[in-house]
């Protein structure tokens, strides 16, 4: 019997998460990897390790040979020495998913944060997406509603469209996210709160849930404090809970925070794994596991669903040239750039016109909106380019007649841009007060 036929005959008794099977013992490790027998076992899969103290602590297969297996520990504060005992849990291929997750907070392995009882969840999808034919994959055809009056007029989005918010530190990302939570059409906003400090995820959740459009939202939420693989496997969760609702016909918005701390776990379980460092410490790993991750949102290949997404992408340094945001805005239909200067003047959303883009925008929208975008795209980038020359009283009226409108324009441009949080600018009513603008 061959290694593979062995492997598979091995796999096919853990069907069930609770069943578990005594396989080897430690050999040693280092740091939060561990070294055990050889056994049979998919990369991916859970084990539990029993510790000196007899606690069960749960680890993670992330790579094997003929000499041992290596484990990534998914829990802190462990006792484990060598000798300890080392099971398989689960095969790791699929979570449990259904609506009874609607409303609720769940951590990477589905357990509740919120303190309530969750039944049994009935459906199992695959942690890691089902492959789709790219050919068959529905055209973007409709605008989605999130709410907000800036990206609904000027930078459209369409359902099935992926998105990356690019932004620095104390630009107000995690405002703008819920207001889309909350404000969105989609028929199930899931939400990924990875890497986050715990503080932000508590209020975050209690913002969304005092809504009443809660019902139709789901959390996942893995803070910073947790170990690198839990928050790669919250990300992979939460996209597979997106992608089963949309397998069921709904609209869903998918909202990711955040793509770079995804990909700094990456980095550590690389760097690790004796992966060779690039740009900044990013090992190839992370710039392969960026467009996996990404793909596997969009339209459907059968039926109507969609996934809408948002990766939020931390520019470290305000650097919008960072390798993470440079791979994102490759692979993604679109971005949005948030303005450290529109937030010191107090324009919130700070969002950023003239650098910010929907690359399916001009596919969705009427020709009177499209050309009443562009007067104000243009009227936002020639005030801004000029407005030291203006403030230090060098420009004369008269001398450029698009310069001239920006500057009369410009109060109605920033009162446009404006949004209260409590706001919701509907997607109509966003398009009709562009176009008014210029009527």
């Amino acid at each position: 019997m061959n290694f593979e036929t062995n492997l598979i005959e091995n796999i096919s008794q853990f069907k069930r998460p609770k069943s578990i099977l005594s396989l080897g013992r430690v050999n040693h490790f280092d740091g939060n990897i561990i070294f055990c027998d050889p056994f049979p076992a998919p990369i991916g899969s859970i084990c539990v390790v029993k510790d000196q103290m007899g606690k069960e602590i749960l680890a993670e297969v992330i790579r094997f040979n003929e000499k041992h297996n290596m484990l990534a520990i998914l829990e802190h504060s462990s006792h484990i020495v060598s000798g300890c005992e080392v099971s398989l849990k689960d095969d790791g291929r699929y979570i449990y998913v259904d609506n009874s997750l609607l409303g609720r907070v769940t951590d990477a392995f589905g357990k509740p944060l919120d303190e309530k009882p969750l039944g049994e969840v009935k459906h199992k999808w695959p942690l890691m997406g089902k492959v789709m034919n790219p050919l068959k994959k529905s055209l973007i055809k409709k605008p989605l509603d999130v709410g907000v009056r800036i990206i609904n007029a000027l930078l459209t989005v369409g359902q099935g469209q992926r998105l990356g918010i690019i932004a620095g530190s104390g630009v107000g990302k995690s405002v703008l996210l819920g207001m889309m939570s909350k404000y969105t059409e989609a028929d199930v906003v899931v939400i990924a709160l990875i890497g986050e400090r715990a503080r932000e995820v508590g209020a975050m959740v209690n913002d969304l849930f005092k809504d009443e459009t809660s019902h139709k939202i789901t959390v996942v939420a893995v803070p910073a404090d947790r170990s690198p693989l839990m928050r790669i496997r919250g990300a992979n969760r939460a996209t597979a809970i997106a992608e089963y609702f949309r397998d069921q016909g709904k609209n869903v918005l998918l909202i990711m925070d955040s793509l770079t701390r995804i990909a700094h776990a990456k980095r550590e379980i690389g760097l690790s794994l004796g992966e060779v460092a690039t740009s900044k410490g990013y090992p190839p790993s992370v710039i392969s596991m960026i467009p996996n991750l990404i793909e596997r949102t969009g339209t459907n290949d059968q039926g109507d669903g969609s996934i809408t997404s948002f990766y939020t992408i931390l520019a470290d340094g305000d650097d919008n040239n960072d390798p993470v945001v440079d791979t994102a805005r490759a692979i993604l239909d679109g971005h949005i750039v948030l303005s450290r200067l529109n937030a010191q003047m107090g324009i919130y959303p700070a969002v950023d016109i003239s650098n910010s883009v929907s690359r399916v925008m001009n596919e969705l929208i009427t020709v009177d909106h499209l050309n009443a975008s562009k007067l104000f795209r243009k009227h936002i980038s020639s005030y801004i380019e000029n407005k030291d020359l203006i403030l230090m009283g060098g420009y004369t009226h008269g001398q450029d007649k698009d310069l001239d409108d920006a500057i009369a324009m410009w109060p109605k441009l920033i009162d446009f841009i404006s949004q209260s949080n409590s706001e919701k600018a509907s997607f109509e009513n966003a398009k009709s007060e562009l176009i008014r603008l210029y009527e």
